[in-house]
């Protein structure tokens, strides 16, 4: 989903474009002049083995991206739970990567349960599956002395959310790295933009607006021989109790920078509205098509965010942020108003991660993301509530809360029946604001 990337001043850099580059990118990033020091791993050999939790398309990129990002880097073992995502993603990664790709028939595995298979084969662990799970693999991997990369949104409830916060001070007592999908956080542009912000560049922050608005994503095509359960895990980003919906799902990338612009400040209450109006075909499963949040931080600053999944309509993305003194365009890295700038730079953010991952890996200084990616997701989440509910939700109000979309993730298994069914039209019920009571 790198929709939010096309805004960007400068084409994206090729792999080498930004291997010439890594000098000045690092230096500008969190991992500053780590060095690489080639430690032993997989039994005495320098190979660090790459395990995939999770088969769909962000993913495989993921993938990708780790074995670019360290030669000695193998993958070994690959899960989900559809097995023909994970002989069609093994195609596409051994035809990628031949000389990185060892995954025989005996390390691919299906089911609700492969997660722990892979953790077994792995050094470094990959996962980007349906988000409700990412708290317990993410947990589960670290448990094992395995080093994590997680995709966004970090978790879809509260109680996923406590799970998580469990796996960062796990990573920390171990000094195991664990590095989130929020890849805004390693884009150079948006780095410096915000560091700029920070310094006074548009004086105090007043508004900020954040758009993620688009046609729906990832619709796919109920395949003959699926059972309830199956179909809703091949189409996950439709049904709430797997994904968490859109506010969690793909604004969480704009509350991350809005929360980030204003110091890591949490907001301290929400009110939302959204609903589900032209996007109601069965195919659709049973998310909102739209969503308006608006935040509000302690020091007055109002945060105006909207996402959207509809066809026939205006898209877009954009984080815009009003202050005293001027405006910045976060996407497009411009600063205007009493001074004007523009950040004239290269990089990749998906590959950058996954380079700071693996060298951290290789030196034994761990990376630990889990601040940002406990408070952002938590933003998502609220915001999401706050929709469903049509209540006003606070920051302690969720955060005191066990509330979990059921089943939950440990709960789940490869026959159970789906929390959602379709009616007899076909279509999935959706929660109705004003009666839906969910905290």
């Amino acid at each position: 989903m790198n929709m939010e990337t096309k805004t960007n001043p400068t084409p994206k850099a090729t792999r080498r474009e930004f291997l010439k580059q890594s000098a000045t990118l690092t230096a500008a990033a969190t991992l500053g002049s780590l060095e690489i020091s080639r430690s032993a791993y997989a039994a005495g050999s320098d190979t660090l083995r790459v395990g995939m939790i999770g088969c769909g398309g962000r993913n495989t990129g993921a993938a990708s991206q780790a074995l670019t990002a360290d030669k000695g880097a193998k993958l070994v073992a690959m899960g989900d739970v559809l097995m023909d995502r994970v002989e069609a993603r093994h195609e596409d990664l051994k035809r990628a990567k031949p000389n990185q790709v060892e995954v025989p028939e005996s390390r691919r595995f299906a089911g609700f349960d492969a997660y722990k298979k892979v953790i077994e084969c792995s050094d470094v662990v990959v996962i980007a599956n349906a988000a409700k799970f990412h708290p317990l693999h993410a947990l589960s991997a670290l448990q094992a002395g395995k080093h994590v990369f997680v995709e966004k949104p970090h978790g879809i409830d509260p109680y996923g959310m406590k799970m998580l916060k469990k796996a960062v001070d796990l990573a920390r007592e171990k000094n195991l790295s664990l590095v989130s999908g929020l890849q805004s956080r390693r884009h150079p542009g948006y780095v410096e933009t915000i560091r700029r912000i920070h310094e006074g560049a548009i004086g105090d922050v007043v508004t900020i607006e954040e758009n993620f608005l688009r046609p729906p994503y990832v619709v796919v095509s109920r395949e003959p021989g699926l059972n309830e359960i199956q179909w809703q895990c091949s189409t996950q980003y439709h049904f709430t109790w797997l994904s968490g919906d859109d506010v969690p799902q793909s604004l969480v990338h704009n509350l991350d920078r809005a929360s980030w612009v204003l110091k890591n400040q949490a907001p301290i209450k929400c009110h939302g509205m959204g609903g589900r109006s032209s996007m109601t075909a069965p195919i659709y499963g049973n998310v909102f098509d739209h969503h308006a949040v608006v935040y509000e931080c302690a020091n007055g600053v109002r945060i105006y965010a909207f996402c959207r999944t509809t066809t026939g309509c205006y898209n877009g993305t954009s984080s815009l942020i009003s202050g005293t003194k001027g405006k910045a365009d976060i996407l497009n890295c411009r600063i205007t108003g009493e001074m004007n700038w523009q950040w004239q730079g290269q990089g990749d953010p998906y590959q950058i991660e996954h380079d700071h991952l693996f060298a951290s890996v290789r030196a034994g200084k761990a990376i630990n993301d889990g601040d940002f990616m406990i408070r952002s997701t938590m933003i998502g989440i609220m915001g999401q509530l706050s929709c469903y509910t049509g209540q006003e939700v606070t920051w302690d109000q969720v955060n005191q809360s066990d509330f979990a979309y059921p089943p939950k993730p440990e709960d789940c298994h490869d026959d159970m029946e789906p929390p959602t069914k379709p009616g007899p039209d076909g279509t999935y019920p959706t929660y109705i604001p004003g009666k839906t009571k969910l905290l």
